[in-house]
């Protein structure tokens, strides 16, 4: 079939208010990017006219400026789901202009095909070929791209050329079927192919092909220091003792890792320990460090639903794809967060706390509990069901103004029935098979900064020792009060609660 190829322009007067357009990508890997940008021009000139223009977003997870930031910017997204890292649409977020669905990312797909959402009208997917039959082969990215292009009624493609066609073959192509016929899906190990290296599609459906030579709009993060390094070397140093002591096998476990600078300090720590084999990823994102420990023979192989990497990075892959063929895969995020898949291969998670509390509770979306960072992303898929669930942060931030272990979280996104092990740069806290207060005694030594030490062992003198989990109620949110109040956490009065 002869497609018709089209400008960005073009393709994006075709969407309507009121649309619901579903998107490739995951994280700004493999996400769309020329006709976004031209529909938020549209929305700036239906609202110079005094027309609504508003259209919701469905995503794999969170894309680039010149979908999420630019669309924001010109008030065009009514609805978006799920998570998002871009600071014009928090903004917005959190001035009530966009309604927004935080869900785990191993739903998104399934909700949408479960009528959860409404209509899939137009799906926007990127590829690096395209084939007259109706074959889409994905760019540096899977997300929700095949059930978004089975539901919608349009279809419109990026063929982006910054992509190279070596990217071929990369991805796994695999939709489960629904309730009630929905069957085990067949990953026994991270490096099973189950699926396609496609998206089949009725060619009929591509209403436009435009051509692109855009690169992914990939961040970078901050460089490694001494605060990062040592978060990361405690996470290696626990999980060589856990090996050591026969809690994980000899041969290791599947590792999953969040995306960010403490992620790659804790793979840093990882690949360096050599009492650690040589292990593989069950993860969401791959970034330029598993790339690197790939290439030291570190990592065996990558399953992962994106390749969030800097452009650099990824044409070295794309040029050495003989290399890494065999060592990478890239999902769908239903399946690379895919609970069942998660528990049966013994994953061991790694991820970013904002705050967690002296139980184990773990806050990772809210500031002061009411305003959004960014989202739960795909760390509850993989906390609920890890073999070890790890979570990492800094005690202190805000030049210690701030404690990252609070009497209670100000949100509650991962319950402390979930949370294994918390580690900052003091130390770890193990809370397996601990009781709350057991647990709270932990945190507290093990890694609480020293300035907040006494002040939650205060905290803990104001509650009814004898009770399941010890709370004074009046004085759970206090610090988060007295930050609001004077700006510092440390300036907290316990007097004020007895």
């Amino acid at each position: 079939m002869a497609f018709n190829y089209i400008s960005a322009a073009e393709a994006a007067s075709l969407i309507k208010h009121g649309y619901n357009v579903g998107l490739s990508g995951f994280t700004p890997a493999g996400t769309a990017k020329a006709v976004t940008a031209e529909l938020a021009k549209i929305a700036e000139e239906e609202h110079a006219k005094g027309n609504p223009f508003q259209v919701g977003i469905f995503t794999g997870a969170s894309t680039g400026d010149s979908c999420d930031g630019i669309l924001s910017r010109a008030k065009a997204i009514r609805y978006r789901a799920p998570y998002t890292t871009n600071k014009d649409f928090r903004t917005a977020v959190n001035h009530g202009e966009i309604a927004y669905n935080d869900i785990h990312l191993s739903q998104m797909a399934q909700e949408v095909r479960y009528g959860f959402m409404g209509k899939v009208n137009v799906a926007i997917i990127e590829a690096c070929e395209l084939t007259p039959d109706g074959k889409i082969y994905l760019t540096a990215a899977g997300g929700i791209a095949p059930t978004i292009c089975r539901l919608a009624d349009q279809i419109i493609v990026e063929l982006n050329s910054a992509h190279s066609k070596n990217a071929m073959g990369l991805h796994d192509v695999y939709e489960p079927l629904d309730p009630p016929y929905r069957r085990e899906i067949p990953i026994y190990k991270p490096s099973d192919r189950i699926g396609k290296t496609y998206i089949q599609v009725d060619p009929k459906k591509i209403v436009g092909v435009v051509e692109t030579n855009w690169p992914d709009e990939a961040r970078s993060f901050a460089a490694a220091d001494p605060l990062t390094d040592k978060i990361g070397q405690n996470v290696a140093d626990f999980l060589a003792a856990d090996m050591k002591r026969g809690i994980i096998p000899s041969t290791f476990l599947p590792l999953q890792s969040g995306v960010g600078n403490i992620a790659n300090a804790v793979l840093g720590a990882l690949g360096r320990d050599k009492t650690i084999p040589a292990f593989e990823m069950y993860t969401e994102v791959i970034q330029n460090s598993v790339i690197g420990l790939i290439r030291d023979g570190r990592v065996k192989f990558g399953s992962a639903c994106s390749l969030t990497v800097t452009n650099d990075c990824l044409k070295s892959v794309y040029d050495d794809m003989d290399f890494f063929r065999d060592k990478l895969v890239l999902r769908q995020s239903e399946i690379s967060n895919n609970p069942e898949v998660i528990r049966r291969l013994g994953v061991i998670s790694i991820n970013t706390a904002i705050e967690t509390d002296l139980y184990g509770n773990v806050n990772s979306t809210h500031i002061g509990g009411t305003k959004m960072m960014n989202g739960i992303g795909g760390s509850g898929d993989f906390t609920r069901n890890a073999y070890i669930s790890i979570f990492t942060c800094p005690s202190i931030t805000k030049e210690g103004k701030i404690s990252a272990i609070v009497p209670m979280v100000s949100h509650v996104d991962h319950s402390e029935h979930d949370v294994n092990i918390i580690v900052t740069e003091q130390g770890v806290a193990d809370l397996r098979g601990k009781s709350p207060k057991e647990r709270a005694q932990a945190i507290i030594e093990n890694c609480v900064h020293p300035d907040y030490k006494n002040i939650l062992w205060d905290y803990l003198k104001l509650t009814d020792g004898k009770a399941q989990t010890p709370h004074a109620v009046r004085a759970a949110l206090g610090m988060h009060a007295e930050l609001a109040k004077s700006g510092d956490m440390k300036n907290i009065d316990w007097a004020q609660y007895k």
